[in-house]
């Protein structure tokens, strides 16, 4: 049997949901996902990161204060899973942490993500690779999305398939059988649907679109929601919360007649399952296959719609291709690790649009 080859990844995404942590054993041909845990953020630490999101008073003594308290709280959550897994953290080679991200302007040429790697390096003991996106984006690139690469290698087959991702933002991987992968970032996934339903229900999610079900959809606000601009553009392009967010949706209802709030939140739903379902027919459409990771897999009222929308294709989650949709994002930001350490490449030129393969990742050692 193979000397185990143990990194962890760390994901907390744009719904701001908490702390995905994946321990990922990468000896043999596959990863094995070893134990995974999710570690809701504390109200302080989400409160903060999301103020974050937009421009405020003193942010930068803001965000270094939540940098530290990030760090904290993806040290507690790698103890913990290390812990239940009866693995001593000298066994690790690396932590992968994406960070939070709290910018992406990558038509201003910057991305930035927040988490104090040098600080969780001490913390934990382990060496810590982050910054993924800011050597592809000084190469050109969008800086995202960096899964598709590691989709090829764990979910290429004979058949052609698209991978959706759908965190806060929804991204999509387009895998066909040969030739070159692509991937881009859809538009809103959760993160819509999530802020609506915290104003109005006081829930962090509206749990298997159970309150989008008892609303109508309103088709002036959808058509208004689908003629974003960004929708329109070609591939490679990436989005996040500097453009969906509720002040934007807020402007938007602002010029329209007053609807109940159930009916907004079937709209926002709709527009998630729209936008990707329009964007796979516009540039996967030979895809026969299409499979569903990050937390919008969950929502089985999203996953109804999606497959109505993208028939007659297959659609089902990533676990029917042997790894649960929940931890898909922080197995690939272990492998991410991995590369770095190897020397490897980590991007995709044809997905970011960067002028070439580039070693992605600072690295803070142990």
């Amino acid at each position: 049997m193979p000397t185990p080859q143990l990194y962890i990844g760390l994901m907390s995404g744009t719904s701001l949901d908490g702390i995905d942590c994946a321990l990922v054993d990468y000896a043999g041909t596959a990863p094995r996902l070893l134990h995974a845990t999710l570690q809701p953020f504390a109200s302080a630490l989400r409160t903060a990161l999301l103020a974050l999101q937009s421009p405020q008073t003193d942010e930068l003594h803001q965000a270094a204060l939540a940098a530290n308290a990030l760090a904290d709280a993806y040290a507690a959550a790698i103890t913990d899973t290390l812990a239940q897994a009866d693995v001593a953290a000298a066994q690790v080679r690396a932590i992968g942490m994406h960070g939070q991200t709290i910018r992406h302007r990558p038509e201003l040429a910057y991305t930035l993500q927040i988490g104090n790697a040098a600080r969780l390096a001490e913390q934990t003991g382990i060496t810590v690779v982050s910054d993924f996106r800011s050597r592809d984006v000084a190469a050109g690139g969008q800086g995202a999305p960096l899964v598709p690469a590691f989709h090829r290698g764990l979910f290429g087959a004979a058949a052609h398939r698209a991978i959706v991702n759908i965190g806060g933002i929804s991204n999509v991987t387009d895998l066909p059988s040969h030739g070159e992968v692509r991937g881009w970032d859809t538009g809103p996934g959760n993160v819509l649907m999530d802020g609506w339903t915290t104003r109005h229900q006081g829930w962090a999610y509206d749990a298997d679109g159970g309150w989008a079900a008892t609303g109508a959809v309103n088709d002036v606000l959808l058509a208004t929601l689908l003629a974003q601009p960004y929708l329109a553009q070609h591939p490679p392009k990436s989005t996040g919360r500097d453009l969906f967010h509720l002040r934007w949706l807020d402007a938007i209802l602002a010029q329209l007649p007053a609807m109940p709030p159930q009916d907004v939140q079937a709209s926002l739903l709709e527009f998630t399952a729209r936008s990707i379902a329009d964007e796979i027919n516009r540039h996967a459409a030979q895809a026969s296959e299409v499979y569903v990771c990050g937390g919008g897999a969950r929502n089985s009222l999203l996953m109804r719609r999606l497959a109505a929308l993208l028939a007659p294709r297959r659609l089902d989650s990533t676990e029917v291709l042997g790894l649960h949709p929940d931890w898909v994002e922080a197995v690939a930001f272990a492998w991410l690790a991995k590369q770095c350490l190897a020397g490897q490449p980590g991007n995709l030129p044809a997905v970011t649009g960067a002028a070439g393969p580039r070693l992605l990742g600072a690295i803070y050692p142990a």
